[in-house]
């Protein structure tokens, strides 16, 4: 895909990266912090009610309001213009780092602390998701365009086709499997193997995450076009998971504050903002071999601060709520600053 772009002069994008983040990036970065802060504000002045308005907030999202995006995005994909070469150096890493948060998570000292603070089961998962999980939409397409244009942004819009479809399910299934192993761990050997795998693939198969891709790949794959009607419908449901998500970050620093999530909050964003893109540019660079626009597509993409779905991740098994909007407002301040380094390494690298 897009192979002429290999002889690209990545320096030229180094100088158009620092008026981009001056310009649109640092707009839309403002308009993020204040939806933010719109939500934090309501939530603070009890104007969502009693109960868990966070909770509510991500049940919606959940399952209303997200299903409807996945499911439009994965019977749109047009696999024919997916470089597969592309996809794997971005996502080898990417799963790769997510297997490391996810056994430091589960093993050791981590472990230890883990259990002591009364971390449920699924605290491992959704600190690997957090980690891993970038801000593709919000920040990821206005920074993809104005740094590489059109030929860039169809290569940044093809990552995302398939973004949320695979960490999501990915770390859903690794989630599963803790919840149902925690769930069997009385029975005798045998039963417990099956239930675990029963519960397993069920709970991960029919989830409002994993389910809508599944039915989005096999309407994709009948080759028919989604009707009129029904695409307006999907178009206008999707369309509010961006700003019911930044809104429901600010409801949850209120609600649950940052007391004891600040420090996981960044070292989890130290991960995502230089450790991955590290690892990115090394397999992207050494592994597949290439440089130019294609490179500096997936790096940035993975330099990306921590995206919302995170969030909805962690409301939806009640873990690490805290720690993860933290890391979302820590990670975007830290992504202006972090952002221009991986520029410039890639103007280096040529």
């Amino acid at each position: 895909m897009a192979t002429e772009l290999v002889s690209a002069d990545p320096a030229r994008h180094g100088g158009r990266y620092c008026r981009a983040m001056s310009h649109e990036v640092f707009a839309r970065l403002v308009v993020i912090f204040a939806v933010v802060a719109i939500g934090w504000a309501v939530a603070r002045a009890g104007r969502l009610g009693p109960g868990d308005p966070a909770r509510a907030l991500s049940a919606a999202a959940f399952y209303v309001f997200v299903p409807a995006l996945l499911f439009r995005t994965s019977a749109r994909i047009d696999f024919s213009q997916v470089d597969a070469r592309l996809l794997f150096a971005f996502f080898l890493p990417t799963l790769a780092l997510v297997g490391v948060v996810y056994a430091v998570a589960r093993t050791g000292r981590f472990q230890a602390r883990t259990a002591s603070s009364g971390d449920p089961v699924a605290a491992p998962g959704v600190r690997a998701i957090t980690a891993s999980f970038g801000n593709a939409v919000q920040i990821g397409i206005p920074v993809a365009a104005a740094l590489f244009g059109e030929a860039g942004l169809a290569i940044h819009v093809t990552i995302v086709s398939l973004h949320a479809l695979v960490l999501l399910t990915v770390l859903t299934a690794l989630v599963e499997i803790d919840l149902a192993r925690a769930r069997g761990q009385s029975a005798p050997g045998a039963t417990r193997l099956l239930r675990l795998l029963g519960s397993t693939a069920r709970n991960t198969i029919v989830h409002p995450v994993v389910l809508p891709v599944v039915a989005g790949l096999a309407w994709n794959l009948s080759g028919l076009a989604l009707p009129g009607l029904a695409d307006d419908l999907l178009l206008t449901l999707g369309a509010a998971v961006v700003p019911l998500c930044l809104a429901l970050i600010g409801v949850s620093l209120a609600q649950y504050g940052v007391r004891g999530a600040l420090r996981g909050a960044v070292v989890l964003s130290l991960v995502k903002l230089l450790l991955l893109p590290l690892a990115v540019f090394a397999v992207g660079r050494f592994g597949f071999g290439f440089s130019g626009v294609p490179l500096a597509v997936i790096v940035v993409m993975s330099a990306l601060p921590v995206g919302s779905n995170p969030l909805l991740f962690a409301q939806r098994y009640n873990a690490q709520q805290a720690e993860t909007s933290t890391a979302i407002v820590v990670s975007t301040l830290g992504f202006v600053a972090t952002a221009p380094l991986w520029l410039a390494l890639l103007a280096w690298a040529g």
